[in-house]
């Protein structure tokens, strides 16, 4: 049988196969000894053939999974030498932000969306708890949002506290699979309960001791809104290490750069200190973003990326 694994617990997937049967399913062993540098063999979104071991409970064996069209990875939390993969098989990625209560980072932000350029994976920035934002904190959002349409990705700001913006993130989601990913406390799970509240997530307050959210959902996710229409939910990310992608390599992953990577006079610049250095010169007439800038310039001393 063919299915698409929708939750990972660890050991146990459920799989849902074409008829719409969830099956909770185990790996054959050897899929735990090829040398794979992840810390998961399977991810959510994951397409695999299995076999059933009981069918009045349902229970069954993957013996195959699917070549993937893309994935989003991170650096494992557990083992640093090594990676998780977050989920596979995606249309698009939303990473929900919030610029209080707690605040996400732009260094944060621009990992991320390095992470999604690396497979060609279309993200969108959704700031949400608009609410909570008073005038200056509102400027600073408008400043965001032109910082990053400027090369190419949407920002929206939305409410899950009273519903602003939420009609369209739930037209963005329509007829594609999207990982909604993003830190602790920032309202993922929250709005998505208020887009599909058949989901019926579980939710926490973000503690006012340290301003930090905490962690609600244990396990990836994915949800059905309409016949083709998914949405991957993750455990809130605390840090978004960098894999698989080289130092020399990192400036394509920013689009304001790639378009001047020809431009440069040596081959293999930095955009750090060669004269001649098409994207130093674009930085410095301002039509480069400074935030931009200095976190690919933070990404590039990073030592996870350089190894």
């Amino acid at each position: 049988m063919k299915g698409r694994v929708i939750k990972s617990t660890g050991s146990w997937y459920q799989v849902e196969a074409k008829d719409g049967i969830i099956h909770a399913c185990r790996l054959r062993g050897k899929f735990k000894e090829k040398g794979i540098k992840t810390t998961n063999p399977l991810a959510v979104g994951d397409w695999v053939t299995f076999e059933l071991e009981d069918h009045e409970a349902h229970t069954g064996i993957i013996n195959h999974i699917e070549p993937r069209s893309n994935y989003i990875i991170r650096k494992s939390p557990h083992n640093t030498r090594h990676g998780h993969i977050i989920a596979a098989n995606i249309d698009q990625a939303a990473l929900i932000a919030t610029l209080a209560f707690p605040i996400t980072s732009l260094g944060f932000i621009d990992r991320f969306l390095v992470t999604a350029e690396t497979f060609r994976i279309p993200a969108i920035v959704v700031i949400n708890k608009a609410d909570l934002l008073d005038e200056e904190m509102q400027g600073y959002y408008l400043a965001i949002k032109e910082t990053y349409e400027k090369v190419g990705y949407t920002c929206l700001l939305v409410s899950a506290f009273d519903g602003q913006g939420l009609q369209v993130f739930k037209d963005m989601l329509l007829k594609k699979t999207t990982l909604v990913s993003g830190h602790s406390g920032v309202g993922k799970s929250t709005l998505i309960n208020k887009i599909f509240p058949e989901a019926g997530l579980k939710t926490s307050e973000v503690s006012t001791f340290a301003n930090k959210g905490v962690h609600t959902t244990t396990f990836a996710e994915m949800f059905k809104l309409s016949d083709d229409s998914y949405i991957i939910d993750t455990p809130g990310i605390k840090e978004l290490g960098l894999l698989e992608v080289g130092n020399e390599e990192l400036s394509h992953y920013f689009p304001e750069m790639r378009d001047l990577i020809g431009k440069c006079r040596f081959h293999n610049c930095t955009h750090t200190h060669e004269p001649g250095c098409a994207i130093e010169e674009a930085f410095s007439k301002g039509q480069i973003a400074a935030s931009r800038y200095k976190n690919y310039l933070s990404m590039l001393d990073d030592e996870d990326n350089r190894r």
